[in-house]
């Protein structure tokens, strides 16, 4: 229950991006029982269910977003909705156009590639017991992700877009995702430190499970695109430009340029347009208050996967 001791209401929003029906599917029939779930411990009072399409065509036809309407409304969904962007917003702006259509206090983004635990929304909502918290991740399998976080009040540095819930009120005084910077790659971290340069709390709430399906390469290494290469390099430097730290600004630029990568040399270059241009947003916390720059990391490691 919320301060006023009402039930809140939940929305569940995913941003597909040309992804198989199966795929969509499966994390449907996952949603079901822990939508069910959450319900059955009066933790929520309405959900709905938004999915948003990036796709350059639609990924589901009319009858297939109808018969996914059926199977959640069974579960106990009150409004299913499949909006065609007819465009690639990215996850910043896919998300920021569901956050318009939400309509409700609380709402869980989840990665289309990603499958709940029946108790994942219980135990994200269980995790949001304060009001200054704005934000609980939820704990990604089989790869953890490994951010540091603090064992008594869950909490962390940011909260990975993967699986999070937010506040209504963190949306509305944040502005959502940053998509004019941010396309989709450190979108969350922005989002994360923002909201807690807002006053609001960021926690890492492991008891809320959330299987994401991560490709892995020989070295059981997760396997990154050229398009993901590209975006987290650009991403990179706006986190460094953005949060006032031109040095590392300049340092990963020389960095990214010595990699011998086009897609790293390409992301320089990007930078550098905009740079020239006056094209560059105003940084923040210049105090170093929540940013957190460790190596090439924004938080403190637990752990590394290649030791």
């Amino acid at each position: 229950m919320d301060q006023n001791g009402a039930i809140p209401s939940l929305a569940v929003q995913v941003v597909l991006f040309e992804h198989q029906l199966r795929s969509i599917e499966k994390l449907a029939a996952s949603l079901g029982p822990a939508i069910a779930r959450v319900r059955h411990d009066a933790l929520i009072g309405e959900v709905s269910v938004l999915m948003g399409d990036s796709s350059p065509e639609p990924a589901l036809t009319d009858g297939e977003v109808e018969s996914l309407r059926t199977s959640l409304v069974a579960a106990g969904v009150h409004r299913f909705d499949y909006f065609f962007f007819a465009r690639n917003r990215g996850s910043a702006g896919g998300n920021n156009d569901l956050f318009a259509e939400a309509e409700s206090d609380l709402v869980a983004i989840i990665n289309p590639d990603c499958y709940a635990d029946p108790r994942l929304l219980a135990e994200l909502c269980r995790g949001m017991d304060d009001a200054v918290i704005g934000i609980v991740e939820g704990r990604q399998l089989p790869l953890e992700h490994p951010k540091e976080f603090d064992r008594q009040t869950g909490d962390t540095s940011w909260a990975s877009g993967a699986c999070m819930l937010v506040r209504r009120e963190v949306i509305m005084c944040t502005g959502g995702f940053d998509e004019a910077n941010f396309f989709m790659y450190c979108d969350d971290v922005d989002f994360s430190w923002r909201t807690r340069l807002a006053g609001y709390r960021v926690v890492y709430q492991p008891t809320a499970r959330v299987f994401h399906d991560k490709r892995l390469d020989p070295q059981g290494q997760v396997e990154a695109g050229e398009a993901e290469v590209y975006f987290s390099a650009e991403a990179a430097l706006m986190m460094a430009w953005k949060y006032a730290r031109p040095d590392l600004v300049e340092k990963w630029s020389a960095g990214l340029v010595a990699s011998g990568l086009p897609a790293h040399a390409k992301a320089v270059e990007a930078f550098e347009e905009r740079r020239a241009r006056g094209d560059l947003p105003q940084p923040l916390d210049p105090e170093g208050h929540v940013a957190q720059f460790v190596g090439y990391n924004y938080a403190a490691h637990r752990f590394l996967y290649d030791e």
